[in-house]
């Protein structure tokens, strides 16, 4: 034997034999700390090819039924060699989501760095606590006051929309969700950019691209074989992601160039005769999300390059928009199939508006009391975000239970939100629920469309105005009845609908 090859005989016993003995050490601690804990799938894939299998509706089914299996509100589903901890009862929830140490993002939030960088979503530590502080100013409540203008806008352009719609083929229900998402585009792209797109008018191929980049997300999560960055790259799907991000992310691009240009122009703006008028003040005082950015990188030393300024866009339109139109989607949905309930958010919008025909103001808003209840129910029922996941950082104490550091938990909020040991008749449909007398003594994290704890949602106060206003927008004018009762739905990222969501709309006059 020559020298070299003794050389590497010795590294490899030196160096690759302590790290494989480290690594067999480390998983069997690991295992045995988790054994306590119910656990379903088998070596060496788990639940992979069972649950890659199904379709995304048949998945949540398939959950449901794990939380009736297992009603001490925990269980572990293994997919490959990796162990996802499931939590769904609200004392477990409380726990992961109000430590201020566990809040990095886990699986398969990595799998989406791609796509959103290291944006406020998927960063952590001091960066994530640099940005939220950054970003949080822009949604303070005197800036929403501002913004709820544009939101008005928007929304009575949708109302036109759907008049034509409906004016080209009477008689016959719309799929509403193409239109909830353009609406929801437009008010973030205007509110958080600075842009308008006229997304509503205009076609775009920047949402399609969106469902079908986050449908491609979620197969991969039960592929272990393709969580491999460079090996996922290589295969169809992989090809046919990266395909869709080059779209959204010239999307993005073109947004910030514009807004780019627009702020040039502002700062060459010179007083004119109307400078005094409240509105043109109002709208050049007006601080979008992206603007506090391009600020932050004309005053700092180390500017976000434009990758990292392109990762928060990226962030703040996938977040800001689509979640928002599923959420109207849905309420528009359940109103449709629940018209006791939406007779009452009639009169509620009769008592307040009389026969105005002007856009809702804030205190308007503010006074539709039913009509929160009725959003509450729509996010119990279809929060717009179903999952969450943490890596632990530290070893985390759950009743009997040792959850280990580096483990994935997986907070599962929509089985939270139907978990019978928490809600009674979990499924129907019962805006009363938000009462404030039904919901004094309830836990706190029983209820957690928007997240909790320090990674809560930061839009969450936008999004509740948006879909009021938008809401409030369509009831004015048009009754709703749904052309079908049930509708399949999945978790791909979002509570998104797998099939199209036909309404009817009458006029109420």
């Amino acid at each position: 034997m020559d020298l070299i090859s003794l050389i590497l005989c010795a590294l490899f016993v030196v160096l690759i034999i302590p790290a494989i003995i480290s690594t067999i050490y480390y998983q069997y601690v690991f295992r045995r700390n988790l054994k306590n804990i119910p656990q379903i799938g088998r070596f060496p894939f788990g639940v992979a090819f069972e649950l890659m299998n199904l379709t995304d509706y048949d998945r949540i089914q398939w959950l449901k039924q794990r939380m009736f299996q297992f009603k001490n509100g925990i269980f572990i589903f293994w997919i490959g060699i990796k162990p996802f901890i499931n939590i769904y009862k609200p004392e477990f929830l409380e726990i992961i989501l109000s430590s201020t140490e566990n809040i990095d993002k886990g699986f398969p939030y990595d799998m989406m760095k791609s796509w959103l960088g290291k944006g406020l979503l998927t960063s952590t530590g001091k960066q994530w606590n640099h940005d939220r502080k950054l970003i949080g100013p822009t949604f303070h409540f005197a800036i929403l006051d501002r913004f709820a203008v544009i939101i008005s806008e928007k929304a009575q352009i949708l109302t036109k929309c759907l008049e034509k719609e409906i004016a080209m083929n009477p008689g016959k229900p719309i799929n509403i969700f193409p239109f909830a998402n353009n609406v929801a585009l437009d008010v973030i792209c205007e509110t958080a950019m600075g842009v308008d797109i006229h997304a509503q008018e205009i076609e775009t191929e920047y949402t399609t691209t969106i469902h079908r980049g986050s449908k491609l997300i979620a197969d991969r999560i039960f592929q272990p074989w393709l969580w491999s960055d460079w090996l996922y790259n290589l295969v169809p799907s992989g090809i046919k992601y990266n395909s869709g991000l080059n779209i959204i992310h010239k999307f993005t691009k073109e947004v910030i160039r514009k807004r780019k240009i627009a702020r040039q122009s502002e700062n060459g703006f010179v007083k004119s005769e109307n400078e005094d008028d409240k509105f043109d003040i109002d709208k050049r005082k007006r601080k979008a999300f992206l603007d506090l950015l391009l600020d932050q990188n004309e005053k700092t030393e180390t500017p976000l390059n434009d990758d990292e300024l392109r990762a928060q866009v990226d962030t703040f339109m996938f977040e800001g928009h689509d979640t928002t139109a599923v959420a109207i989607t849905w309420t528009l949905f359940l109103l449709g199939n629940n018209l006791e309930h939406q007779e009452k958010v009639h009169e509620e919008l009769e008592e307040v508006f009389k026969d105005s025909k002007t856009p809702a103001n804030l205190n308007e808003l503010s006074q539709l009391k039913y009509l929160d209840r009725i959003i509450k129910e729509t996010l119990r029922l279809f929060p717009s975000v179903p999952v969450i996941t943490r890596r632990l950082k530290k070893d985390v104490k759950i009743d009997d239970f040792t959850l280990p550091k580096g483990a994935t938990v997986v907070l599962h909020i929509a089985l939270t939100h139907i978990n019978p040991e928490v809600w009674t008749d979990p499924n129907k449909f019962d805006p009363d629920r938000f009462l404030p007398d039904n919901s004094k003594h309830r836990n706190p994290y029983a209820y957690v469309p928007f997240s909790a704890g320090p990674r809560n949602c930061i839009g969450q106060r936008f999004a509740l105005l948006e879909e009021k206003t938008v809401l409030t927008a369509i009831l004015r004018k048009w009754r709703v009845k749904s052309l079908k009762t049930t509708i399949q739905y999945g978790n791909t990222l979002i509570y998104r609908p797998c099939e199209e969501i036909f309404i009817h709309f009458t006029s109420k006059k």
